[in-house]
């Protein structure tokens, strides 16, 4: 008789891997980070500075850019094989970006600190060339949607792709006939689906903001947060505010549903959403007197409006829009975008959980990864919510095959799946860092005062405020990077050359430019 929740056919797949005679077959996995946050001044307000010229052209350099806002500075690392690699080019880039902000800070969380209106955050801007525009554009357009303030919560991205000598034994365990980039594809989308079923666990072990400013909720009491002292508020078993309801989300798109079931349904149903008009976003207007409001008044203006937990990528061409480079060649990568900027790290992110995320991803890929219907998806939404709002309360159930399922049972039984897979990691490592990150994240489950979102409150209970907590980290942040000796000379010579090559850059693309902005944006959707 089996045991309750062994997975015979996961266990039979990894076992093909591991008697294949390669043990070594999940390392070298190609690992990326995006970190995102705001600039403020000593005392906590938003920055309205422009982007420090010495960071470079906010448009071209491929390391140091913004996001939504011009004070939404935005650190974008290579891949790179070991994550010791890319958290120290992380660490040189903050070492860097410190030396161009003068009296500045990086706001260490992901919930913004107190911003009194909409209208106070400042849109990023690009340039006057055709496709900076576009880029100013498209953010106003999210402006008018969302609202500026959801844009000014900041996250990780984790990019990961799986090492080439990977697939030719998975197809061999999957017993494939070939491992082209279809097939890489549809495995990729495996992963995708299996995330949306499994993710939650990532918000429980990793999510760090239980609470918000008060002023975060202006003109929003339908969310009914409690109140937690002052200029708090707060939800008492949260464990990530900003992937729940109380975060970005693409609301007001009723029917917006983008399936991951394959390739050609991801990218159909995408192309869908960036072609059909919505009502209210037409109602707003388009091009009034003169001024862009948004890109168009479609369900989305581009594909990178639609919100995910998860994304599908290929590095695309110049020019090319990114659905077009997923039908070109196939998925390359994924970007997991569910992490909150942890506190508690000085760069945002740290190794055992960027361990444990490759592991996780090799699981979803892994395991058996049923098409999903309309109706589950709704409730895997759900569970995703639950957990971000809820996810510290230990009589917390989740949805699962028809059935409430205590969470905190899912989640061991998913560590554990973890721990054949880790080894894979860790063959011929003595440290084996893949598990000691695995068993981290298996004591949250047993002590949930070890997760996160738990001591920050704990770091709350003495009565500072959400914002006077993040202002004394953003400056603790400062003086660590600041402190650093000795530097690493040659990487920030480095990142001085890319700045100035980037500017350089921007300016050849705005003298290249030709015709009216409508004429480029026609040409654009058209492609």
């Amino acid at each position: 008789m089996s045991r309750p929740g062994i997975d015979r056919v996961f266990e039979r797949r990894l076992a093909a891997l591991v008697n294949g005679g390669e043990r070594q077959i999940l390392q070298g996995g190609r690992k990326g980070v995006e970190k995102e946050s705001l600039r403020v001044t000593p005392a906590g307000k938003l920055a309205y500075t422009p982007h420090p010229h010495l960071l470079g052209s906010a448009l071209t350099n491929e390391h140091i850019t913004t996001d939504y806002s011009e004070a939404l500075i935005e650190l974008v690392t290579p891949a790179f094989t070991h994550s010791w690699e890319l958290l120290q080019y992380l660490l040189d880039l903050h070492q860097f970006v410190y030396r161009h902000l003068g009296d500045e800070l990086l706001w260490a969380t992901s919930m913004p600190g107190a911003i009194a209106r909409d209208e106070d955050i400042p849109l990023a801007q690009y340039g006057n060339s055709h496709v900076g525009r576009m880029k100013t554009v498209y953010r106003n357009g999210l402006g008018l949607r969302y609202g500026r303030m959801m844009q000014a919560i900041s996250g990780v991205h984790f990019n990961y792709s799986f090492p080439a000598k990977f697939w030719e034994a998975w197809a061999a365990a999957r017993e494939a006939r070939q491992h082209d980039a279809a097939f890489v594809s549809a495995s990729y989308f495996d992963l995708l689906r299996n995330y949306r079923r499994f993710g939650w666990l990532v918000l429980y072990l990793f999510g760090v903001s239980p609470v918000v400013c008060k002023s975060f909720l202006r003109g929003r009491g339908e969310l009914q947060l409690q109140d937690f002292g002052t200029g708090t508020a707060y939800e008492p078993y949260a464990t990530s505010l900003r992937m729940s309801d109380v975060g970005y989300r693409n609301r007001n798109q009723a029917g917006l549903s983008v399936s991951v079931n394959s390739l050609e349904e991801y990218v159909r149903d995408l192309a869908r959403a960036i072609s059909t008009p919505h009502p209210p976003y037409e109602a707003l207007g388009v091009h009034v007197d003169g001024e862009w409001r948004q890109l168009n008044a479609n369900i989305l203006q581009i594909e990178n409006e639609y919100y995910s937990f998860i994304r599908p990528k290929r590095v695309a061409r110049s020019g090319e829009r990114p659905t077009k480079a997923l039908m070109r060649a196939g998925v390359e990568y994924v970007e997991v975008r569910a992490l909150d900027v942890s506190a508690f790290d000085p760069v945002g992110v740290n190794q055992n959980k960027l361990r444990f995320l490759e592991a996780f991803c090799a699981l979803c890929l892994m395991k058996e990864s049923a098409p999903i219907a309309d109706a589950e998806q709704g409730q895997l939404d759900a569970n995703h919510v639950a957990v971000a709002r809820r996810g510290r309360d230990p009589q917390l159930m989740l949805w699962r095959d028809g059935r409430d399922v205590p969470m905190r049972d899912w989640a061991r039984e998913l560590l554990d799946s973890m721990t054949g897979i880790c080894e894979l990691l860790d063959h011929g490592d003595p440290a084996r860092p893949y598990s000691q990150a695995l068993a981290t994240q298996a004591a949250k489950l047993e002590d949930v005062t070890l997760t996160p979102s738990a001591r920050l409150m704990a770091e709350l209970a003495g009565g500072e405020s959400f914002f006077d907590l993040a202002l004394r980290m953003s400056a603790a942040h400062k003086a660590y990077f600041l402190d650093l000796y000795p530097p690493n000379g040659e990487r920030l010579k480095e990142f001085g050359a890319e700045a100035e090559e980037s500017l350089a850059a921007q300016r050849r693309i705005e003298a290249a430019d030709t015709g009216t902005f409508e004429a480029y944006l026609k040409q654009y959707f058209a492609a």
